[in-house]
């Protein structure tokens, strides 16, 4: 464990956390686009909500509970980005029959994307940031403090 290990560990939960902010925006700019990408049939799909799956960046729970029976202090190494997955619940139909892409009976495939819950997902990433900010300024600031002891 070295001196900066702290603050490596919420460099690490930054980036993994603007990432997932990246993702939830994209899925809001996109909540209205019919034509995203081409299925196998040769037909325009509406684009699909992502979702970001984190981990930790070290092995499974199972190891930090053996290393707590231990009695072992070897701390965690942050967090990463797991994957992007598509979301696969199934588009919304809207009737429009005068969009472009409406159907036969008049009904458009939207997105499934919900505006709402994507603002939800966004302040509770951007609070998770600004909680990993707070912190890693709490590490600096015990370090400088640290620096002063010698004067």
């Amino acid at each position: 464990m070295t001196i900066f290990h702290g603050m490596n560990t919420n460099g690490s939960a930054l980036t993994a956390n603007r990432f997932k902010m990246d993702v939830v925006s994209s899925n809001i700019a996109n909540a209205d686009t019919t034509r995203a990408q081409m299925n196998e049939d040769g037909e325009w799909e509406p684009y699909r909500r992502k979702l970001v799956s984190q981990e930790s960046k070290d092995a499974p729970f199972n190891s930090f509970l053996n290393k707590a029976m231990n009695r072992s202090h070897a701390p965690g190494e942050g967090v990463r980005v797991r994957e992007v997955v598509e979301d696969q619940t199934p588009f919304e139909e809207v009737y429009n029959p005068t969009h472009p892409d409406a159907n036969d009976d008049g009904y458009v495939q939207m997105p499934n994307v919900d505006p709402l819950q994507e603002m939800i997902e966004m302040m509770s990433t951007t609070r998770a940031y600004e909680a990993n900010v707070t912190a890693l300024n709490a590490s600096k600031g015990m370090l400088m403090k640290s620096l002063e002891i010698g004067r």
